[in-house]
């Protein structure tokens, strides 16, 4: 079913928001998971940090994700879903990987801090899209 364009909203502004809500993830990721550390002298430095990791990983997930969950669909298929939880910790990992990599001070540690962290960002972005009026919120 079609809408109209001015029922459906800006498609500018739902991308800046979903960026900016992965963004908050992130941050909140890092605040609460030992293991994910986001460096930067000043606050500017810090979000700017954080938009381009939300950038980085909102390529990831709509790039990767998708041929890794065909290519591994019967380990999905063999643990009822739950490998999906350790796919979505070894991409946030990737994330940490590639951002410092390309000399962004955000650092994943590991495996579990990229699962946890991957859960939170999860859990936090949902939230947030919870309550983002659907105006702004284009999904």
């Amino acid at each position: 079913m079609s809408y109209p364009t001015e029922r459906r909203g800006n498609p500018v502004v739902a991308f800046i928001v979903r960026v900016v809500v992965v963004a908050i993830a992130l941050w909140v990721a890092t605040w609460l998971i030992d293991g994910i550390e986001l460096g930067g002298a000043t606050t500017a430095s810090k979000i700017g940090t954080l938009v381009v990791v939300a950038l980085i990983f909102g390529i990831v997930n709509s790039v990767l994700k998708p041929i890794l969950k065909i290519l591994s669909c019967p380990l999905y298929v063999l643990t009822l879903g739950l490998f999906g939880l350790v796919l979505n910790a070894l991409l946030f990992w990737l994330v940490g990987t590639f951002s410092s990599s390309l000399g962004l001070p955000f650092v994943v540690d590991g495996f579990w801090p990229g699962f946890w962290g991957a859960i939170v960002v999860s859990v936090v972005g949902f939230v947030l899209h919870l309550v983002i009026p659907d105006s702004l919120d284009r999904r």
